[in-house]
C-alpha cells in the first residue's frame, strides 16, 4: 500500500466502487501509519470530498470497520493458501490458529477493532454463524480430507467454533509476555492438539 502522504495525484474516482475502494485503501494506510481515521483526513488523502465519503460511510468508525473487513478478506486468502499443503488435522488447526493470532497482532487494521471501546462489540461476533461459515470455507479448502477421516459437517462446525473460541481468548488476554513464533506453536500443540486428536478419534468412531 502507498502511504497516506504519498502525494499521489490520481484522477478523481468516476464510479462508486472506485471511490469506495480508494476510501478504504486510504483508511488502511492511515491506520497502518499510526494516524487516527477521520472523515476529514480520509477525504483529504483520497482526493474526494467529505460529502462523497459520507455518501458511502456514515462515520469514521464505519470506515475503520470496512478497512478491517478488507484486511480480513486479504488475510483469509493468505491463510487458505498457507494451510493448503498441510495434510493432518492437528497440524492444520495449530498452524491456522497460530497464523491468525500473529496476523491479528501485526496488522493495525485488526487491532483497532479490539481496543477498549470496540472490544465487546466485535468479540461478540467472533463465534457468530457468519464467522463459523467463513472458518468452514477455509477448512474445506485445506489439504485435509476431512470426510475420508470420518468428520461430519456438524463436527467440522464444532471444530471451527473451538478454534474461534481459542482465538477469542488470545484476543481478550494475549498473556504477559504474549507468546509468539515457536513458543506459541509449542503451547498450542501441547494443549490444543490433544483436543483435536480426541475429536478426530470420535469422528472415526469406535
Amino acid at each position: 500500500m502507498s502511504g497516506p502522504d504519498s502525494g499521489r495525484q490520481d484522477p478523481a474516482p468516476c464510479v462508486d466502487t472506485e471511490a469506495i475502494d480508494r476510501i478504504i485503501e486510504v483508511a488502511g494506510d492511515l491506520i497502518e501509519g499510526g494516524e487516527s481515521v477521520s472523515v476529514r483526513r480520509v477525504a483529504q488523502c483520497s482526493g474526494v470530498t467529505r460529502e462523497t465519503v459520507y455518501r458511502y460511510f456514515s462515520s469514521a468508525d464505519s470506515i475503520v470497520l470496512a478497512a478491517a473487513e478488507s484486511a480480513a478478506s486479504e488475510f483469509l486468502v493468505e491463510l487458505s493458501t498457507a494451510l493448503r499443503e498441510i495434510a493432518g488435522p492437528v497440524d492444520t488447526v495449530v498452524e491456522g490458529i497460530a497464523i491468525t493470532i500473529e496476523q491479528l497482532r501485526a496488522d493495525q487494521r485488526f487491532a483497532l477493532l479490539f481496543n477498549a471501546t470496540g472490544r465487546s462489540r466485535y468479540l461478540d461476533e467472533v463465534t457468530s454463524p457468519e464467522a463459523i461459515a467463513v472458518g468452514r470455507s477455509i477448512l474445506d479448502e485445506v489439504g485435509v480430507d476431512w470426510r475420508d477421516r470420518g468428520w461430519t459437517d456438524a463436527e467440522l462446525d464444532e471444530l471451527v467454533e473451538f478454534m474461534l473460541r481459542t482465538l477469542q481468548s488470545f484476543i481478550v488476554d494475549p498473556g504477559e509476555p504474549p507468546r509468539t513464533g515457536a513458543g506459541l506453536r509449542c503451547y498450542l500443540r501441547r494443549w490444543v492438539a490433544p483436543a483435536v486428536a480426541v475429536g478426530a478419534d470420535a469422528a472415526n468412531g469406535p
